[in-house]
């Protein structure tokens, strides 16, 4: 690994993300909140500040500006860096608005992770703030590297590897034969549905400012919101349904929307076995849930149905907004988006999790391997929409889900030791690795806040929060020796 690119790359990363953080700043300005004028131009001028040591004290000048043959291993270094660094960046406005340091860190790691886990018990806090938050997320949903690909030319080629460095998923779709392209593609697309569901929200009611942060919260699939009761407080069944639409949609492989759109096709999403596995599953997950709640807990066969569609796609998403503070709702109910954590999203969406294409993979392994205990001399395959998975990829993704569980039971264990509250440590550590945000137990439910959990719980799920949205194999990576072979 040659440290000079990994520098050049983050000192890239760092400057453009200095300029970002400014955008709130507008919003202060507008809302006369002159006192967060300074937490965010802090903040920016830090970034900027350290892109500059970087890359005048390491003496970069001669680093080739298009880094065209950055390696695997400097990627991987790259993207996991750059969510450390960005994420304490975040979290100075908060830091300097009166927060704890621990505070600050996980309110700001679980707006640029999308988890939408808060620490927040009041919500009176400045509207530029507020803003931050959704901001963050819906930086975050598209991917921090992806939107430095789409708009740093520098990395017109060597984006490629911090792309797939960024979210390694099972497979590696493009769209267009450039990968500059395909970012840009990407997020033209995720600005376009956000303005569409912005506008839908506003048509429907919600004060403008509300519209916008969550529409930011929900194409991002993040979850934050600007009323304290999340999408309940808004007490509106259209409302409710535009989001219902656009989680869904969040949850959609992006890739998959733009070749619909270019081709003009609706039935290219039925033609693909991802985009079937995740439909049916939440309408089944959605339909077992809404007879539980029309029968457990006497709700109207409408309200079910709404309840059930809203919840089983927000926590399948990893949105983990709310339209119902379902830690009331009887234990059956619960069990239900238990398991629902466990779904995920598509591969190529904003949602976190395992993603539906690992679960295939894995489902088919295992049947394929049923198959050969009874036929030994039997040569099998595991395909998905037609195309044969290399064995690698599916040893990583097996690897992957070794992993992932592993440091779910870990980290929940953790937990309970440290809460004494084992219902708490199951949804905490679930939601948090998954970026899925709400979870049950004491507080922190869909309503209540993570405020009350000990700094060393809030530090575990902070961890979490990273590495379930880098997707583990960035950070695992780094305990092989060999990573660390540093060239100059």
């Amino acid at each position: 690994m040659r440290f000079s690119y990994v520098v050049r790359s983050l000192s890239l990363i760092l400057k453009d993300f200095g300029l970002v953080v400014f955008i709130p700043i507008i919003l202060a300005l507008y809302y006369k909140e002159v006192s967060m004028i300074l937490p965010f131009a802090a903040a920016g001028f830090l970034s900027l500040f350290l892109s500059l040591i970087l890359h005048r004290g390491f003496r970069l000048a001669d680093i080739a500006d298009t880094l065209n043959d950055i390696k695997r291993s400097e990627a991987l270094m790259v993207v996991s860096t750059s969510w450390i660094l960005i994420s304490v960046i975040a979290a100075i406005p908060y830091a300097l608005y009166g927060m704890s340091p621990i505070n600050s860190l996980f309110e700001a790691v679980s707006g640029i992770t999308t988890t939408g886990a808060t620490i927040l018990e009041n919500y009176d806090i400045p509207r530029s703030l507020m803003f931050w938050r959704s901001f963050t997320q819906w930086i975050g949903g598209m991917g921090i590297i992806v939107l430095f690909v789409a708009i740093l030319p520098q990395f017109a080629v060597a984006g490629r590897q911090m792309f797939f460095a960024e979210a390694p998923g099972p497979t590696e779709d493009k769209i267009t034969p450039r990968i500059k392209n395909t970012a840009s593609v990407l997020w033209i697309i995720y600005a376009g549905l956000t303005v569409v569901c912005a506008l839908l929200l506003w048509l429907a009611g919600m004060p403008v400012f509300d519209s916008v942060c969550n529409a930011f919260s929900t194409l991002s699939a993040g979850g934050f919101s600007p009323n304290p009761l999340s999408i309940a407080g808004y007490n509106s069944n259209i409302i409710t349904w535009i989001i219902i639409v656009f989680m869904f949609i969040s949850g959609t492989s992006f890739v998959l929307q733009s070749k619909v759109l270019a081709k003009r096709k609706l039935s290219l999403f039925w033609k693909n076995e991802e985009f079937k596995f995740y439909t049916i599953s939440i309408l089944v997950l959605s339909a077992l849930l809404a007879i539980v709640l029309c029968i457990k807990q006497n709700y109207s066969l409408f309200h079910s149905v709404t309840a059930a569609a809203y919840q089983t796609i927000a926590l399948a998403t990893s949105t983990g907004s709310a339209s119902e503070d379902f830690k009331l709702w009887t234990f059956d109910a619960k069990i239900l988006l238990f398991i629902t954590m466990f779904l995920s999203s598509c591969a190529g969406s904003a949602g976190g999790g395992i993603k539906i294409t690992r679960i295939i993979i894995v489902l088919k392994f295992i049947k394929n391997e049923l198959y050969k205990i009874l036929h030994p001399k039997a040569v099998t395959a595991i395909k998905i929409d037609g195309k044969y998975i290399p064995t690698d990829v599916i040893r990583q993704t097996l690897f992957f889900i070794m992993c992932f569980i592993g440091l779910f039971a870990i980290s929940c264990i953790g937990l309970a030791v440290i809460e004494k509250d084992i219902t708490l440590a199951l949804f905490s550590s679930i939601s948090a690795i998954g970026d899925i945000g709400p979870a049950i137990g004491r507080e922190v439910g869909p309503m209540g806040s993570f405020n009350g959990l000990h700094d060393i719980s809030k530090l575990i799920l902070i961890f979490e929060m990273l590495i379930g949205r880098l997707e583990i194999i960035p950070f695992i990576v780094m305990f092989h020796k060999d990573f660390w072979n540093i060239k100059k």
